[in-house]
């Protein structure tokens, strides 16, 4: 992965002379003026690392260097200045300086100071995300099963985590589709790099392909600054797609040549950038359908449907349901909570639309209805169980008086909303609808559509 490297010096020509010299050693290089450019830059693109004068008008280095150690994710910084003395040296290295360089200096100089600062780097980037991996496990984010189903998937995951083929993820939502991907992404080479989460569905088609490559300054309105996408900030590690199918076809072709090529090109620009990323996929509705429909494209499909894997929805594995609910529990308080047998069974009776995501939900309200007595039975009486629910077995019967069908279209779909947690797709799929025809019908209930 090509190192990319800020230039920060109020002197044109300063800034021209470092990016030669940067360029000509295979790193990709970007400029600013002064620190507040500089920060407005860093803020929006994961750099390396970046070199910075010390004296600047509007905001000098010493300041920018405190502001780039409050982020989240800081970046080292090298000092570069005609202005140097041994306080001054000493001064910096004590804010936190990478290194400290004097003008007029040698081109070995540069390039020794900047090898060794992205080692720096990479090892901060490596602690980052042992940080973030311990702080995952601390929060109870492992998976949870003892059923035969869910055994067949993992086992899945973790033959295909060793390699690095294209993974799609089917089901529906809230049977933890995001948290298989990271377990893939554990178990797998690139454990060390980023996991990178991009929701396609949650994103506006006009700003999707921006998302994903990134684009240049002047790209379109708004666009003030050079911002890099999630294609690059996940280069050397793992991309995951989320809902997938939502994306337009227009989005779907870029995303195909990406895939194929390994190199993308940011919006407004003409540089091709090589990216080096492994795609994990995950949709909750059925690809091959939508391939025929004309709204999915074929090739794109192929390509990310090299292993599928189908975690099985909650209501297909009830031995999961109570290790899960226990597992909760532990997680929302810190210590194990009974559970009664009767709540159990309310638990294993019920159906479980929402899935893995819904149970999480229900064990929150009845942790707050218990008090801080045992979960029981009266305690999920809020949990309307109906073991027919699905299985119609006759039809319905038609009053003598007459119905409002428009009410009772209204009425259907609010109760399907209430039992799926006011999951769209989930409710869906109770009324035996796709996710679009009932957005239909949820704009003639309620006026505008509710979010997933």
């Amino acid at each position: 992965m090509t190192a990319h490297i800020l230039i920060v010096d109020d002197e044109e020509k300063m800034r021209h002379l470092l990016s030669i010299m940067l360029e000509r050693r295979g790193y990709r290089v970007d400029r600013a003026a002064d620190g507040v450019e500089a920060l407005d830059m860093v803020r929006n693109t994961p750099f390396d690392m970046v070199i910075a004068d010390i004296k600047m008008p509007r905001m000098d280095g010493r300041e920018l260097l405190s502001r780039i150690r409050e982020m989240d994710s800081p970046c080292p910084v090298v000092f570069i200045t005609a202005f140097a003395t041994v306080d001054s040296a000493v001064e910096a290295m004590r804010a936190g300086a990478a290194d400290y360089i004097t003008k007029p200096f040698e081109e070995d100089r540069i390039v020794l100071a900047v090898e060794r600062t992205l080692n720096i780097s990479r090892v901060m980037a490596e602690n980052r995300d042992l940080r973030r991996e311990l702080q995952e496990a601390a929060g109870g984010r492992d998976i949870v099963y003892v059923s035969e189903e869910m055994a067949r998937v993992m086992d899945l995951a973790d033959r295909v985590g060793r390699s690095e083929s294209a993974v799609l993820i089917s089901g529906e939502s809230g049977t933890g589709k995001e948290l298989l991907a990271r377990y893939i992404h554990h178990v797998s080479p690139r454990k060390k790099r980023r996991f990178v989460p991009v929701n396609c569905a949650a994103i506006s088609p006009n700003l999707i392909e921006s998302e994903l490559f990134g684009h240049e300054r002047g790209a379109f309105t708004g666009a003030v600054r050079r911002a890099a996408g999630k294609f690059e900030y996940a280069s050397g590690g793992t991309l995951f797609l989320d809902e997938i199918g939502d994306l337009s076809l227009d989005a779907q072709a870029k995303l195909l040549r990406a895939l194929q090529e390994k190199r993308i090109q940011r919006v407004g620009g003409n540089e091709e950038i090589p990216v080096d990323v492994r795609v994990i996929c995950a949709t909750n509705q059925d690809l091959q359908q939508l391939v025929k429909h004309g709204a999915f494209r074929k090739d794109l499909f192929f390509r990310i449907n090299v292993f599928p894997i189908h975690p099985p929805p909650l209501r297909e594995r009830k031995e999961d349901v109570v290790p899960l609910a226990k597992h909760f529990l532990s997680k929302m308080t810190g210590s194990p909570r009974p559970l009664t047998e009767g709540a159990g069974r309310v638990l294993c009776e019920y159906t479980w639309p929402g899935n893995v995501r819904e149970l999480e939900n229900v064990m929150e309200r009845a942790l707050i209805l218990a008090g801080g007595d045992a979960i029981t039975a009266h305690t999920l009486s809020f949990l309307k169980t109906d073991p027919s629910a699905g299985r119609q077995t006759s039809a319905f019967s038609l009053p003598s008086e007459g119905i409002s069908l428009e009410e009772m279209e209204k009425e259907l779909v609010r109760q399907a909303l209430a039992s799926a947690q006011n999951n769209q797709s989930a409710a869906a799929k109770l009324l035996g609808l796709t996710r679009a025809k009932f957005r239909v019908l949820l704009r003639r209930a309620t006026g505008e559509p509710a979010e997933d």
